[in-house]
């Protein structure tokens, strides 16, 4: 096995740990159940957290359905919007896949670039097509809703049965963003086949640095995980390298009809356009949409811009690995990252054993663009991060983010991000991640451990500031102090075992970091590094 780069890049976290100082933020209102399990056993699945253009307004959503607006001065949540109209409940979809043990609900949102002209922001959500119901939204709890000409796509097919879910992009459209209620219009831009309850379509990002009347301006990237078939049998294992389905892919799309007209073309389903220079629109039987591809699960997106020069600006994904890797990548048009024929920079043998393999001589790929033969080859595309599943990593990245704040110098141009289950975290400088962008699978940016200071506000007597090493000993204290019964939390992985931190990044309009923790429902803020 081809380990040895690795590992020397790994063992440099022996290295005396930065540690950073976390205080609690704010508590989103419980909508799991202390007494429960698993995902209904977490208080609040805080997923994302961002900031709203032009105000010092937070935008939060929680898994099981609600879209909060927060107020950062007065710590109050209020209710913007509610997804969840499945069985009894009164939200929006009657649909909504949220309670099993897997990603599902309310995925994640993004604010237009012009967002503060035209008030419009799109959402990701989980449908389950089998439940009852229609996939018309139910404007009850919306009264300033108008569904006047709104209507729901044809799913866009997946190869390979069973199709349990459906992924759902919405453009919404507020006519007023002063208040803190909905009123406006809604459009269903498209809806995805997927093959099971895991790696849905995760997040949604724009360029930052493009502006009006650049080819990026206004046009949406969206991370498409793989929907669980590439760990399945062939031939659906083989969906996040075929060019002709949208799963294991990013993609990348104008939702506005009306812009780039000259540039692009309409989808087949009317909804949206597709760049003319996406990389495969001249590829018969593609789909163009894509933008890269071969990917398990890139639930995260973040874009970092250097502050210096916004030239130079890069497109992150963090992936979530099978059995031994877990990998950040540099996003390139049209590149092949692998997934299912590679995990991390090893190859992935076709029965999805546990362990993984040296890479050929020559490495290349087969191009796929459907279920026969390959058109060509390719070499992939390799991280430029990656840690092992082991009790020092874990086996779900939770993505991060270049630090680009002031209030935090120390933390000036790393990377920081963690482990979802096991709760660590750690940093990797910027610079050495571009530098391991450079065609050679064994490169790799060196990780740095890091350690989480806290004062546990809910402690008695006060036993003042702790040095922890992860952040599971802390979510564990929050969800106690809110009435949690589970004694290892909820949840569980591969090597995390009982119980899970379940840990997401998030950063606010001046750059500052924040820490979201869906078991215990609760947002810390780094405040501090030594």
């Amino acid at each position: 096995m081809r380990l040895l780069p690795l590992l020397v890049v790994f063992l440099l976290q022996a290295s005396a740990p930065l540690t950073i100082r976390i205080a609690d933020f704010a508590a989103l209102p419980m909508t799991g159940s202390p007494t429960g399990a698993n995902n209904p056993g977490s208080l609040a699945r805080a997923n994302v957290m961002r900031p709203e253009p032009g105000t010092s307004r937070l935008f939060v959503n929680d898994l099981n359905g609600p879209l909060y607006i927060l107020d950062p001065a007065t710590k109050k949540f209020t209710t913007y919007l509610d997804f969840n109209g499945r069985d009894e409940r009164t939200g929006l979809f009657d649909k909504l896949h949220f309670l099993s043990g897997f990603a599902g609900g309310f995925i994640s949102f993004a604010f237009d670039p012009d967002y503060e002209h035209n008030g419009t922001f799109y959402t990701i959500h989980m449908e389950d097509p089998a439940a009852p119901g229609t996939s018309m939204p139910d404007k009850t709890s919306v009264p300033g809703l108008d569904l006047t000409g709104y209507e729901a796509t044809p799913a866009i097919a997946t190869p390979g049965p069973p199709l349990e879910r459906e992924a759902v992009l919405i453009a919404w459209t507020d006519t007023n963003i002063k208040n803190a209620t909905f009123e406006g219009k809604a459009r269903e831009i498209l809806r995805l086949q997927q093959n099971t309850q895991i790696h849905p379509m995760g997040d949604l990002i724009f360029n930052p640095t493009a502006r009006a009347g650049d080819a990026d301006w206004r046009v949406l990237y969206i991370a498409s995980g793989d929907s669980g078939s590439g760990e399945r049998g062939l031939p659906v294992r083989q969906n996040p390298q075929r060019l002709d389905t949208l799963v294991g892919k990013i993609l990348r799309i104008i939702p506005d009809l009306a812009i780039h007209t000259d540039t692009s073309t309409v989808s087949e389903n009317g909804r949206y356009r597709i760049p003319r220079d996406n990389p495969f629109t001249g590829v018969e039987g593609a789909r163009k949409e894509i933008w890269a591809y071969g990917l398990r699960n890139p639930h995260r997106l973040t874009w970092d811009v250097d502050p210096a020069d916004r030239t130079k600006n890069y497109l992150i994904a963090a992936v979530i690995g099978l059995h031994t890797w877990e990998t950040v990548v540099i996003v390139r048009k049209g590149a092949n990252y692998g997934y299912s024929a590679r995990e991390g920079n090893q190859v992935l043998e076709a029965d999805n054993r546990t362990s993984t393999d040296p890479l050929p001589t020559p490495d290349r790929l087969g191009v796929f663009v459907h279920d026969g033969a390959p058109t060509g080859d390719i070499a992939p595309t390799y991280p430029v991060i990656q840690y092992p599943h082991t009790k020092a990593g874990g086996d779900a990245i939770s993505g991060g983010f270049v630090y680009r704040g002031k209030a935090l110098p120390a933390l000036n141009g790393k990377f920081i991000f963690g482990d979802i289950t096991t709760g660590r975290i750690w940093y990797a400088d910027f610079a050495d991640m571009v530098r391991a962008d450079d065609g050679k699978p064994e490169t790799m940016a060196a990780l740095h451990d890091v350690q989480i200071e806290w004062n546990d506000p809910s402690d008695t007597p006060d036993a003042g500031a702790t040095i922890y090493p992860t952040m599971t000993p802390i979510v564990l204290a929050g969800y106690k102090a809110r009435g949690g019964v589970d004694p290892d939390l909820p949840g569980s992985s591969t090597v995390s075992g009982p119980g899970r931190a379940d840990i997401r990044f998030a950063v606010d309009s001046a750059g500052e970091l924040f820490i979201l923790s869906k078991a215990d429902g609760v947002i810390r803020s780094i405040v501090g590094v030594k």
